[in-house]
């Protein structure tokens, strides 16, 4: 029966696929990668043969209707990202909208997303949280982080390694210098690690040590 399967893909660790994502990955007709290269790796690993297709944020609007086509005309097709669950700050939504809308079945598989173990670790209240992904890079950023500074519940948001100090000091200036900040980098891969505390200390580690790696911030909400 025709399809989409969204897939998650391990977020380091290669153990952390399932069983039930290895066999769909082998049954389905085609798979949609964000990046061949990286996907070819772990295709490789499990010796899974299926053809591979490119999809990604620079070419998604121009495929997705070819792509629901090919479903509707009965094959079966899983979206793969690089690392994680598809559509969670990566190419998904689209196609899965495009999907729905066409009355094509959709399949989201459980399984890794970086920020539900970074959460749990941080120590931080979980009952109640807001998922906010990566802030605008410079328009909106402001306006984003006032609105924020009022927010009760915790705080998640994904940041690049090299503009990790700029956005803690952003966090400093807009939450304060006692606000709880736990930033975990590289889960788990070899070099994972968390590192807890308030904004100005967690701020003073990593302007110190330059970090590397995925990153995941979870922030305190307003008291």
């Amino acid at each position: 029966m025709s399809k989409l399967y969204i897939v998650p893909t391990p977020i380091g660790n290669l153990e952390d696929i399932t069983l039930r994502a290895i066999k769909v990955l082998k049954e389905v007709d085609f798979i949609l990668a964000e990046d061949t290269r990286t996907s070819g790796k772990l295709l490789k690993h499990f010796d899974i043969e299926t053809q591979m297709h490119s999809h990604h944020m620079h070419n998604e609007h121009k495929s997705v209707n070819g792509i629901v086509q090919r479903i509707k005309n009965g094959e079966t097709c899983a979206l793969i990202s690089d690392a994680g669950t598809p559509a969670i700050s990566d190419p998904g939504f689209l196609l899965t909208r495009a999907c729905v809308e066409n009355n094509i079945n959709v399949d989201c598989l459980p399984g890794a997303t970086a920020f539900v173990p970074a959460l749990v670790n941080s120590g931080l209240p979980n009952d109640k949280f807001v998922f906010e992904g990566f802030l605008p890079v410079k328009k909106g950023r402001q306006t984003r982080l006032l609105l924020l500074s009022e927010e009760k519940r915790t705080m998640i948001f994904y940041e690049s390694p090299h503009k990790l100090v700029k956005t803690l000091g952003h966090f400093e200036a807009y939450f304060g210098e006692k606000r709880q900040i736990s930033v975990s980098r590289e889960l788990t891969k070899m070099f994972e690690e968390t590192i807890r505390g308030t904004t100005t200390e967690v701020l003073a580690h990593y302007t110190a040590k330059p970090p590397k790696g995925e990153i995941v911030i979870i922030v305190e909400g307003k008291k």
